[in-house]
């Protein structure tokens, strides 16, 4: 499928979503770790891609589970029509978690109070619950006496009837530096939970610690189930691991406009807000109608770039709200002209990985702000025109 050039007038810009891609990444992430079932993570409406419909092609592409960090996201991915496996890792104080246990997904219990907050829920179904283990992050999960006390409880609660435990899980902090010894440690911490819960008497089918980067570089910890977000949307979980490229993986998204505005100008003019770009000599300049108010970084001001007519451009000056000004050169450009901002590279246009140097942040921050008047577009075997 061949899209227009440039974007539906639904919107001032779009993106893409490339579904073959998605399933794709998703097979590449298989292979690496072919002994284990596989999590689909599309927490935060998948990424910024849109939970229900990468959800629904996860699952054409073999994903046994999904993962979402609330509830209330698990309830998305139910109304838009799945029935399958769904663990909500998260659950805020005064959470309702009875509507999501009554439509059979999984939740977590990190602490004591977790626990007590699942089987006070007044669910009608019993509940199914994934233990989180604190390895080493600090971040969810509980360690030490706090963690045996957990474990007791589950079991007690499972003994009574009033639960199932299915998972134990944790999740590691340095994975994308496969190098650092702290995944040893944490792996190791994992393993003492694992053996201190089966002590109890308790021993759950699913034992789940790796993320994308794991599921890529370290297999002793694919275990079960592995965790697989930021790869399987074609992006690099971090530059110590590679390029999408060197890891066999194909960006899924690419976010496109058109150009509302193009004028000549001389040199010395200044552009945007507080004029901290100046031309150096006449030049054109390209108008795009999109801004931080759609997630693009502000960050990214003067420093990312975007492609048109075959030609990668400048960001000049201050990404505003609505609108961001492109140096397009000596480029040829008119209005209505396609821009893409970031996307797979395959023309030479930057990635999100890009955009994301430019501004200092990582390739995830890039792809789940996007919003406000973007508009989503769902394809499979996609490319932006030629």
């Amino acid at each position: 499928m061949t899209p227009p050039a440039t974007p539906p007038s639904a919107g001032p810009a779009e993106a893409l979503v490339d579904l073959d891609a998605y399933r794709a990444n998703l097979a590449v992430l298989r292979e690496a770790a072919p002994t284990a079932l596989q999590m689909a993570v599309v927490k935060a409406d998948a990424y910024g891609h849109g939970s229900v419909e990468v959800a629904a092609s996860a699952r054409d592409a073999g994903a046994e589970w999904l993962g979402v960090a609330t509830v209330e996201e698990a309830r998305t991915l139910r109304r838009g029509g799945d029935t399958g496996p769904v663990l909500a890792w998260l659950s805020p104080a005064g959470a309702d978690l009875a509507p999501a246990i009554d439509a059979d997904v999984d939740v977590a219990a990190g602490s004591v109070a977790q626990l007590d907050a699942v089987l006070g829920s007044g669910a009608a179904k019993r509940p199914r619950v994934h233990l989180k283990v604190d390895t080493g992050m600090a971040r969810g999960g509980v360690r030490g006496a706090e963690l045996t006390a957990l474990f007791e409880a589950a079991r007690d609660a499972q003994r009574a009837g009033r639960l199932e435990v299915v998972g134990v899980f944790s999740h590691l902090a340095c994975a994308d530096e496969p190098a650092s010894p702290v995944n040893a440690a944490q792996e190791h911490a994992f393993a003492d939970a694992v053996t201190e819960l089966a002590a109890l008497g308790v021993e759950p089918e699913l034992r789940h610690l790796a993320n994308s980067a794991a599921t890529l570089t370290r297999p002793s910890v694919h275990h079960d189930l592995v965790r697989v977000g930021i790869a399987s949307y074609g992006l690099s979980p971090g530059p110590l691991l590679g390029t999408p490229a060197d890891l066999g993986l194909t960006p899924v998204m690419t976010l496109r406009t058109a150009l509302a505005l193009v004028r000549r100008v001389p040199p010395g003019t200044g552009v945007s807000y507080g004029h901290t770009y100046v031309t150096k000599r006449e030049t054109t300049l390209g108008l795009i109608p999109v801004g931080y108010g759609d997630g693009l970084l502000r960050a990214a001001s003067n420093t990312a770039s975007a492609w048109v007519n075959g030609q990668t451009v400048a960001i000049a000056g201050r990404v505003c709200m609505d609108q961001v000004v492109l140096d397009l050169g000596d480029t040829p450009a008119r209005r209505g002209d396609e821009v893409v901002l970031f996307g797979p590279g395959d023309r030479g246009e930057p990635l999100a990985e890009d955009w994301a140097q430019a501004a200092g942040t990582i390739g995830y921050e890039v792809v789940t702000r996007l919003g406000g008047r973007i508009v989503r577009r769902y394809a499979a075997g996609s490319r932006p025109a030629q």
